[in-house]
């Protein structure tokens, strides 16, 4: 049964945020999970923020690259604390705007601003793709980030001659506890078989302990030999990417219904190939057809039922990623 796909099969969830929800998403499909929160908790750096604002506001940038909506709509409710919306908005209608994300985009159209562009994939490497030939030569780049850095995007601002700057409304407290050790230690140990990860923040702070203990290579060979690196979206996926993990599971929608849904394919695909090798020719060949033909549909089917009313509660939450 489709339900049943992930037997055997043990999830790692880094995001402590829906981790219960996440986890009886893939109980639907005979999966366990364990929770190693690789994220603490995140608070709006005000003072850092205010001096970033006041000084895009008297100084503008050639460039303001913004990445998320809840980063952008941190900008505008500092300056409204602030008293500085008019000032800001002038000295928005003043830059060229980027935007990564259809939420940033739906935060900019209600101030009546069409950023210059946007990216073509949902990934902060892809807006930076749409700049085309820009020549950026001396030019400021102010880069909004999540809290996270991004060493090798501004890396590439640089390269290009940016004079580049990172504006980080929000900052991130390091998890309590030990889970991320107990994390690298199941992964090298092969105690679990997937590592789910819903923001790039975790797979940062992964790599970094990782690094800190000297297992990060130990660490990527790992999901090299066949531990399953899985991303909640493309910005997610892009971190691991960036990380050295060469081969991530995503899906296209960026929700954590679909990325249970995405799990439960690949372990059904590895069930169904391992199956036909223990078949004969003939039995291979019908076993082929009866899925293409009365299965397919219903398997489709099931995985709906399975997380639908799950993954509407998730979906509710609207996660960034």
């Amino acid at each position: 049964m489709g339900t049943a796909r992930m037997a055997g099969v043990t999830v790692a969830v880094t995001g402590p945020r829906k981790a219960e929800e996440i986890g009886r998403m893939i109980a639907k499909f005979g999966g366990e999970t364990v929770v190693r929160p690789a994220q603490g908790t995140v608070f709006l750096d005000d003072s850092m923020i205010e001096k970033q604002l006041r000084d895009l506001i008297r100084q503008p940038a050639d460039w303001l690259l913004l990445t998320t909506g809840v980063g952008t709509e941190a900008l505008l409710q500092t300056a409204e604390r602030l008293g500085l919306t008019d000032p800001f908005l002038a000295a928005l209608g003043k830059m060229k705007v980027g935007a990564r994300g259809y939420k940033t985009v739906n935060v900019l159209r209600k101030l009546g601003i069409t950023p210059v562009i946007r990216d073509n994939d949902g990934t902060t490497a892809g807006m930076l793709a749409e700049m085309g030939d820009a020549d950026l030569r001396g030019k400021r780049v102010v880069l909004q980030l999540y809290g996270d850095p991004a060493p090798k995007i501004t890396g590439k601002l640089r390269e290009l001659g940016a004079v580049c700057e990172e504006l980080l409304p929000y900052r991130h407290v390091p998890p309590e506890g030990d889970s991320v050790e107990v994390l690298i230690d199941e992964v090298l140990r092969g105690a679990v078989q997937a590592v789910a990860f819903t923001s790039t923040v975790q797979v940062r702070c992964v790599m970094n302990v990782a690094a800190a203990l000297g297992k990060r290579e130990a660490l990527l060979r790992a999901f090299g030999d066949g531990m399953l690196a899985v991303a909640v979206g493309k910005v997610t996926a892009e971190a691991l990417t960036e990380e050295g993990v060469e081969r991530v599971l995503y899906p296209e929608e960026e929700r954590m219904g679909s990325m249970v849904v995405a799990i439960s394919k690949y372990y059904g695909s590895r069930s169904a190939i391992s199956g036909e090798k223990r078949r004969d020719g003939k039995q291979g060949k019908q076993s082929e057809e009866s899925k293409e033909g009365k299965e397919g549909k219903q398997s489709e089917a099931d995985e709906f039922a399975a997380v639908a009313g799950i993954a509407g509660e998730c979906a509710a939450s609207d996660m960034e990623v």
